[in-house]
């Protein structure tokens, strides 16, 4: 029987090739024609993530390709390969972690299209750095292996496992959550029980007192916080003093109005630290004394939620938030710790990026520093701190160079109801920024998804044709408090399109944008968006483009995975109401819509079935409207084969080219 963990030897041979070849390709000059341009802005980055064990010998890495994603190690001293861990089927490793110098642990999951988040399958795999072989430890495949294969089994099946925390100072054990198989879908219990790296032998230290649940333990490994959702996705938050205490209730949304969720604990474990919700403005982090229950803020920003919870890799204590109101800042506890004081010297080495540390090792000489920008997808530097020397090991995406890029300017914006919001223009480099065709670029979501200053290929890719690019978090986005993310419940349609309208019409105030030339394009939520703003400004907009979008709202209660659980119907009532859908539906108004539209998506979309793209076209041509459509079979929510994403973007350009390109 084939083994189902094992990998092509490309795949090993791909990733020793990124680490040889570091450098050489970002003297390439960037390609003139349109196919050139989608050719390097579609092409797969060339690694997701990357950590260094703790001695640190063995670099891992994990590296997409196409509808998978594997993970490579490598020895540092040589650039050998010694392991590779991959799957058959749609399924990527999602994490990481090394749990002790020889030892990594993985997690899985699966996702039917590009843009889609990878939903966990629930197992906990092992790898041996040195490729002794891949180990199920926990989860429900490890009571399906096939007869003859050589993976090792450690675990009955019998229910999912999540790994959420590695115990930074034990090397033989971690926590984990658990949850029967068959448990309600609705309701799920969940239990943390303390598992054995190597065997997989596991004992039950914490029962959840809440459905949906999430565990913090403290630096010791007693389990003392425990966070869910109710049925109604209220969050509530128990506490407890350690593993034999029991449960108090911390916090009920319902009854105090905000939500509160452990991040961590100090060192000595005599603070937790929690991101505390506010009735008006953005969350706040709270420092609570565990001795006596007190709590104070310690960390706010006037603008955004913590982005980032910022730690100390040598102890896993929080020290730190990184906040997104415009570029990125980090902001911190204690400006005198030891750990900061590093932060702050790599991120003043290199300024102007967002500088992330990945891993240390456990002497905490070596750092891997990640380092990207919106002008940079994203470089590993390994840092010597006794040395103070940064070697550059590897490009996500070394054809793109920062110096060609875009850069992504933070705006705000005061929309009519006088509510200011925070997004992102991006104008052609080398552009005075003026009289431009321009591309107002809805997200996706829109509930707890946000635009972020960060390097985004296809904004770059429509920057570069010549187009200036904008990005509003309109309200319902993430990141900017729980009133403001609850301004969008039930406004679909309706005063979240009105704040897309309103950064339109600021940017042709501006002078940015020729008022005859912008188009609205998005993708899932932003393909609604794009459709619904040629709804309710006919002549705002010269066409409009939806991809993998949702047209015909009564219709998501039938389709799609989100209704099929009761808390995923209680979101879709919560966020777009029952009532008056058809009057917020593009598919119930095509009529209204006068200009040419582009309409594209997956035919295995599970998120938004393409039954409403065509609908949506139907809907066009009955009403005798321009429509161009496009289904990429064996596609989901969004694209993984490299000719479908260039043929994607390539439909998408010629589209926008022949209408906004002409100046009239």
């Amino acid at each position: 029987m084939r083994n189902p963990f094992a990998a092509p030897a490309s795949a090993a041979v791909l990733f020793l090739a990124l680490f040889q070849a570091t450098g050489a390709a970002r003297a390439e000059a960037p390609g003139s024609s349109l196919a050139a341009a989608v050719e390097r802005f579609t092409r797969e980055s060339a690694f997701d993530d990357l950590a260094l064990s703790p001695t640190g010998e063995y670099l891992a890495a994990t590296v997409p390709q196409g509808d998978k994603t594997i993970l490579v190690v490598m020895r540092r001293s040589d650039r050998a390969v010694t392991s590779v861990f991959r799957m058959e089927g749609k399924s990527h490793v999602t994490a990481f972690w090394w749990v002790n110098p020889k030892r990594l642990l993985l997690s899985v999951g699966q996702k039917f299209g590009s843009l889609e988040q990878p939903r966990p399958t629930g197992e906990i795999y092992a790898l041996d750095a040195e490729g002794n072989g891949a180990e199920i430890l926990a989860g429900p495949r490890a009571g399906q292996q096939q007869t003859g294969s050589n993976i090792r089994v450690r675990d009955d099946g019998s229910a999912f496992a999540f790994l959420f925390d590695t115990l930074v100072a034990d090397d033989e054990t971690v926590l984990v959550a658990m949850q029967d198989i068959g448990a309600s879908r609705d309701a799920p219990m969940t239990r943390a029980e303390r598992m054995d790296v190597d065997d997989g032998r596991r004992r039950i230290v914490a029962r959840a007192p809440i459905s949906r649940a999430d565990f913090t333990a403290d630096h010791a490994g007693a389990v003392r916080f425990a966070t869910g959702l109710d049925i109604e996705n209220y969050s509530i938050t128990y506490y407890r003093e350690n593993d034999d205490a029991e449960w108090t209730l911390l916090n009920h949304q319902r009854e105090s109005g905000r939500a509160v969720a452990p991040i961590g604990f100090s060192a000595d474990n005599a603070v937790a630290y929690l991101r505390v919700g506010q009735p008006k403005g953005p969350d706040v982090i709270e420092a609570m004394d565990v001795a006596t229950g007190q709590r104070s803020v310690v960390l706010r920003d006037d603008v955004a939620d913590p982005d980032e919870i910022l730690f100390d890799l040598a102890t896993g204590a929080p020290i730190g938030a990184r906040f997104s109101s415009g570029v990125p800042r980090s902001a911190w506890f204690d400006a005198a710790h030891p750990a900061v004081r590093t932060r702050r010297s790599l991120e003043a080495a290199f300024p102007g990026d967002r500088v992330s540390l990945r891993s240390v090792t456990s002497d905490g000489r070596l750092q891997l520093v990640y380092v990207s920008s919106d002008r940079n997808p994203g470089d590993y530097y390994l840092f010597d701190t006794v040395a103070k020397t940064a070697e550059l090991l590897v490009s996500a995406a070394e054809w793109l160079h920062p110096d060609d890029m875009a850069a992504m300017r933070p705006v705000s914006i005061t929309a009519r109801d006088g509510l200011v919001l925070h997004g992102y223009l991006t104008v052609p480099k080398g552009s005075d920024g003026k009289n431009l065709p321009m591309v107002v670029r809805p997200h996706g979501g829109p509930i707890d998804i946000r635009d972020d200053w960060a390097f985004q290929p296809d904004v770059q890719l429509l920057a570069s044709q010549g187009y200036a690019v904008l990005q509003v978090n309109f309200r319902g986005s993430s990141g900017f408090g729980d009133a403001f993310r609850d301004a969008g419940f039930r406004q679909w349609g309706r005063a979240m399109q009105d704040d897309l309208t309103d950064a339109t019409r600021w940017a042709i105030d501006e002078g940015i944008a020729d008022a005859n030339r912008i188009c609205i394009a998005g993708s899932s939520y932003g393909g609604y968006a794009a459709l619904m703003g040629a709804v309710r400004e006919p002549t705002l907009y010269r066409c409009v483009a939806g991809d993998i979008g949702v047209y015909d709202l009564a219709m998501m209660f039938k389709t799609g995975d989100v209704q099929e659980a009761r808390w995923g119907e209680n979101y879709l009532r919560d966020s777009i109401g029952t009532e008056g859908l058809d009057a917020i539906s593009p598919a119930k108004l095509a009529d209204r819509i006068q200009v040419p539209v582009f309409l594209s998506a997956g035919a295995e979309d599970e998120r938004a079935p393409a039954e409403h793209t065509e609908a949506m076209e139907s809907a066009l041509r009955r009403a005798g409207k321009p429509v161009e459509m496009v289904i990429y079979p064996k596609e989901g929510h969004g694209y993984y084969l490299p000719e479908n994403r260039r043929d994607f973007y390539t439909r998408l350009l010629t589209f926008l080219d022949t209408h906004l390109k002409p100046a009239n």
